[in-house]
């Protein structure tokens, strides 16, 4: 007897053949026999609570047979079940779990390490294998067809990928930290050292006696949370003798619809309040994109004296859809991520004696020979062997990999995908900067090329060439950057700029040298552009702890356009120097603790971390090197974090402040406070506010978003089914401006401006997640008011963004 998803036994099923008196209860391990002299009917039913009634044919004729059942989960109310009595015994029993939580937790353990085999597999379901092997682009592959596995499920499936590893994984308590250490690594297709961690076993790591849960970027109420009364209807479904000890079956539903919560059993020990088992499902109308089903189990099991239980098993199943016109021909995938824990080990110095060797300072460490094991290590090691279907796979993502046809499929994928198309040593791309247009250079065609780990691992050079039609004029850029390590990093990198600054700073996700930005500026405001002759070198160095340095030299010549202010307005310090030209010497540390990130051939993404994130910038302006035109000191410092705060969503904020110390300057050195002047919505700039409005020398400010999920929406019963969700944000800054600076910068013919004594300040609410990935945000400029001339400054606002997310 198995779950159909998860394919985990059902122990203590109800059978009973149709329309009889006789049936009998699976054991603990779903496993059942019937020994009668005459088979009493041609079907037999099953029942569980909270799965469908199950019916199997059964031949009357046969003396020997094997019938196996695999249910699907239900949608069956507790209520049908309810006993009209003055006390709910579970809740009685959700009391007595919570209040043992502290005792049962295994992160209690002062210390602890165990061995982690994880197993991680890709499935593809839905497939048309006729259609497949006849269409003239996959009939190439259609010897995969052969690895469809039809034997363990009703519907059959192809697996695709996967991946094993085998790790020592280590805990302490206090102060915690943890490590992992992985012994072997097995991917098909892949061989990227980050990937191999995130498919490691820390990463969608769950703890059932935690209060929320995280499934994807969400997070659920745990069944056993310490408030989960109020978000579910409990039920005790059952009692059974195992080994000498009881244990209670417990039932679990949501309250409402919509909410972020579970729906499963869970088995408890009636002695110790111990959680044996924990079977639970994401329910239909859980506001999560793209997934059909999610599944997770774990089952613990007691260590040495019964009175401490450790977790033996982890399952995490989730069946994934992609989006198509016609629904009924989908195809979908299906995650398999299971894990085993063996070896455990407590309160012992074989678990703390890691967090001191020196060899491994990461948190998450691959051995050097993780990558190269040979099979029969494999065979010997592994928690539980692979299926026939499974050890096919390598061996077929091997012979893919070697087929031209599929490289280029490959990469015209990645080409759409990414932008990038490689010939060998070198790319081309991204193409959507290959075509834009401005007022000031007209019609702009660009060319972007660089190099792949096939020209070196380590170096990568980069370079783009443009060209403006309307003002005539060649610009581009060209850079280079050596990674001297890559864990913990550190680099060399170089580059020559001259180019428009386009619009894109240090906040800014969208600049205007693209050909998506073409049709969303706003009316009414004139674009303001600056060409940049920039030379730029720098050095970065990162620590295992997460502090960062970075050391850079940058020179900057620039030359506005009409309506900015021209470089004849502003003074020469000396004979030589140049009133637009300033070097410029940097350093900025950075604290970012256990910061993860993705690794790709030469940059990476970062994943972000549990902790806020610290940024410190110190720079020093040269006078007299190369024109440069002022001396000058500027100080700023960054504080950010996503936190999460279920159920109620998760709040992003960053604050941050900063103070130029110096003569005066002109705008082109003093902080421009970043605007938008685009109708897509800019998470790190001020969307209401033009670009080049507010200087400051002198600034603090905040910016925050609150994501609530689906918010209101949850309780409008015909907007619930578009799973739409809600948000609000906030951003704010004042700043000052020395009296030399606005002599200098303020009514000289463009109306800059300064937030001393009238801060800005914005707010938006809207809806993301229609149609899966769309955004729309309603934004108010609070202050400072707008004045009567100044109509292209609007008070109000409406912006799109896209955004794809689970």
């Amino acid at each position: 007897m198995k779950d159909a998803h998860t394919q985990e036994v059902i122990p203590f099923a109800t059978l009973q053949f149709v329309g009889t008196n006789t049936g009998m209860v699976t054991d603990a391990e779903g496993a059942y026999v019937f020994d009668l002299t005459a088979i009493p009917a041609d079907s037999l039913l099953v029942r569980v609570m909270g799965y469908q009634r199950t019916v199997m044919f059964v031949d009357r004729n046969l003396r020997d047979q094997t019938i196996n059942f695999e249910i699907s989960r239900g949608d069956v109310s507790l209520k049908q079940y309810e006993v009209k009595a003055n006390v709910n015994f579970a809740l009685i029993l959700l009391r007595h779990i919570i209040r043992r939580k502290p005792e049962n937790n295994y992160e209690r353990l002062e210390s602890y390490k165990y061995e982690i085999y994880n197993k991680l597999e890709l499935d593809i379901k839905n497939l048309n294998t006729i259609k497949l092997s006849r269409n003239r682009f996959t009939k190439p592959f259609s010897f995969i067809l052969k690895n469809i596995d039809s034997t363990t499920e009703a519907q059959p499936f192809l697996p695709v990928f996967l991946t094993e590893s085998i790790s020592d994984y280590y805990f302490q308590r206090s102060p915690k930290k943890t490590k992992e250490v992985i012994k072997a690594s097995r991917t098909s297709g892949l061989d990227n050292e980050s990937v191999t961690k995130f498919l490691g076993g820390m990463y969608q790591n769950i703890n059932v006696y935690d209060n929320f849960i995280p499934v994807f970027d969400k997070s659920f109420v745990s069944p056993i949370s310490n408030s989960g009364a109020v978000f579910y209807n409990y039920r005790i479904t059952d009692t059974q003798y195992v080994h000498h000890h009881r244990f209670i079956k417990m039932n679990f539903e949501p309250r409402r619809k919509g909410e972020n919560v579970f729906v499963g059993e869970l088995w408890v020990q009636d002695s110790t309040f111990a959680i044996q088992k924990m079977s639970m499902s994401v329910p239909g109308d859980a506001n999560i994109n793209f997934v059909r089903k999610v599944s997770l189990v774990q089952e613990f099991k007691p260590f040495r004296d019964s009175s401490r239980w450790y977790l033996a098993k982890d399952k995490f199943i989730v069946d994934f859809w992609t989006p198509s016109p016609k629904p009924t021909k989908t195809i979908d995938f299906i995650g398999r991520k299971t894990t085993t824990y063996s070896d455990f080990v407590a309160n012992d110095t074989a678990a703390t004696n890691i967090f001191t060797e020196k060899r491994y300072p990461q948190n998450i460490v691959v051995a050097d020979s993780a990558r190269n094991r040979p099979d029969s290590f494999w065979a010997s090691n592994r928690h539980e062997s692979l299926s026939v279907n499974e050890q096919a796979i390598y061996k077929m993502v091997d012979t893919l990999q070697k087929m031209p046809l599929f490289q280029k499929y490959s990469n015209t994928i990645r080409f759409l995908a990414t932008g990038y198309k490689p010939f060998g040593p070198l790319e081309w791309g991204p193409y959507f900067y290959l075509f834009s247009q401005n007022r000031l250079e007209g019609f702009r065609v660009r060319l972007d090329l660089g190099t792949t780990p096939q020209f070196h691992k380590d170096l990568y050079l980069n370079g783009y060439l443009a060209y403006g039609f309307g003002d005539d004029r060649f610009k581009g850029k060209l850079s280079a950057l050596w990674l001297l390590k890559r864990h913990p990093r550190m680099y060399v990198y170089g580059s020559f700029t001259r180019d428009l600054d386009n619009g894109a700073t240090y906040y800014d996700e969208v600049g205007t040298d693209n050909i998506f930005s073409l049709a969303i500026r706003k009316p009414n405001v004139p674009q303001k552009f600056m060409l940049i002759d920039e030379k730029r070198a720098e050095f970065y160095k990162e620590y295992y702890s997460g502090f960062s340095h970075h050391f850079s030299l940058v020179h900057k010549q620039f030359l506005p356009f009409d309506p900015l202010p021209a470089a004849s307005l502003y003074p020469h310090h000396g004979n030589g120097l140049d009133p637009m030209t300033n070097m410029e010497v940097a350093v900025k540390l950075r604290y970012a603790f256990r910061e993860e990130f993705l690794e790709g051939n030469y940059y990476r993404f970062s994943l972000g971390s549990k902790y806020p994130i610290v940024e410190i910038k110190y720079a020093v302006g040269v006078q007299g090197i190369m024109k440069s035109n002022y001396h000058y000191h500027k100080a700023g410092v960054t504080v950010s974090d996503q936190v999460k705060l279920p159920p109620f969503g998760s709040l992003y904020y960053n604050v941050f402040g900063g103070k130029i110390f110096g003569p005066a300057m002109p705008y082109t050195l003093l902080e421009v406070h970043p605007g938008n002047e685009i109708y897509y919505y800019n998470k790190y700039a001020f969307n209401m506010m033009n670009r080049f409005e507010f200087l400051s020398d002198e600034y603090a400010g905040f910016n925050i978003e609150h994501t609530l999920g689906s918010g209101i929406f949850n309780y409008i019963p015909l907007v619930r089914k578009l799973k739409f969700r809600q948000f609000w944000t906030a951003k704010g800054i004042i700043g000052k401006l020395s009296d030399d600076n606005k002599a200098l910068n303020l009514d000289h013919g463009y109306p800059f401006k300064t937030l001393q004594g009238n801060p800005y300040l914005e707010v938006g609410t809207g809806i993301e997640n229609i149609l899966k990935f769309i955004r729309v945000d309603f934004v108010w400029r609070l202050a400072p008011r707008p004045l009567p001339d100044e109509a292209y400054e609007r008070r109000f606002g409406i912006f799109g963004s896209f955004k794809l997310q689970f």
